[in-house]
């Protein structure tokens, strides 16, 4: 298997927007579910954001497996988060989320622990300030209402990946109402789970991280417990990735 340990989590970014021979390569990995879904998109771009999103979805996990990208199976649980078919996988298993946000696709993977990550763009224009009011946590607004207008608007980009990336990582979606926990929201705050409901205990089972964006953008990772350290890489692989071309078509 590729080298990941019990204490490590992989943070791999990079851009959907890629060259035409890395597209036709990368969605000849796909299933035919996974092309039906990029064809239903109505633009073009999006359907080939799909298609590389997913296809380096398979060529990273297939390269920590030691197995061919195109074998391997998903299922998602009742909320649709995904994960490996128990035939594709380890003992401990993989664990992997991904998020994307315009031409930028974050994937996290780790040995037996769940994870979420989640990436957005920092719209000023975007009225988030409406949006925590009505869902988010009371403290979190507090903190929204104390902050500079100007300030505002980061902080609800920061607050909403870190609510994101804790849903993900629990694998209830939406369905987990956003005002039952509440995240450390101010940019000049580190990131962290504050507190759960209706189990205050629920949010020391897990630790939240800032990690690096691209301008523009800011990015959380929600990993189940801690003593563990973060990998973050740039596709394609910085370093030897091995045997498989499709790592070097880029």
């Amino acid at each position: 298997m590729g080298s990941i340990s019990l204490d490590e989590v992989h943070i791999w970014t990079a851009s959907r927007d890629a060259s035409d021979e890395a597209i036709e390569s990368l969605r000849c990995l796909l299933n035919d579910e996974e092309r039906r879904r990029a064809d239903r998109f109505v633009f073009a771009h999006d359907r080939t954001r799909f298609a590389v999103s997913r296809g380096l979805l398979r060529v990273i996990l297939g390269h920590y497996l030691d197995r061919p990208a195109a074998s391997l199976e998903f299922v998602v649980n009742v909320h649709g988060k995904p994960a490996l078919n128990a035939s594709s996988n380890t003992d401990p298993p993989i664990r992997f989320n991904l998020a994307h946000s315009g031409p930028w696709v974050v994937y996290a993977v780790t040995l037996g622990r769940e994870i979420g990550v989640d990436i957005e763009r920092v719209r000023p224009e975007f009225g988030g300030f409406a949006i925590a009011e009505r869902f988010f946590a009371p403290g979190e607004v507090a903190t929204l209402h104390a902050l500079p207008e100007e300030a505002r608007s980061l902080a609800f980009f920061h607050g909403w990946t870190r609510k994101e990336a804790y849903i993900k990582a629990k694998g209830k979606g939406l369905a987990l109402p956003l005002d039952e926990f509440e995240v450390a929201i101010d940019p000049e705050r580190p990131a962290s789970l504050l507190s759960t409901l209706p189990d205050p205990l629920e949010a020391s089972r897990w630790s939240l991280v800032e990690i690096p964006a691209e301008p523009g953008f800011v990015a959380a990772l929600c990993v189940e417990g801690n003593g563990y350290h973060v990998r973050q890489r740039r596709w394609p692989a910085e370093a030897d990735p091995g045997t498989d071309p499709i790592f070097r078509i880029f």
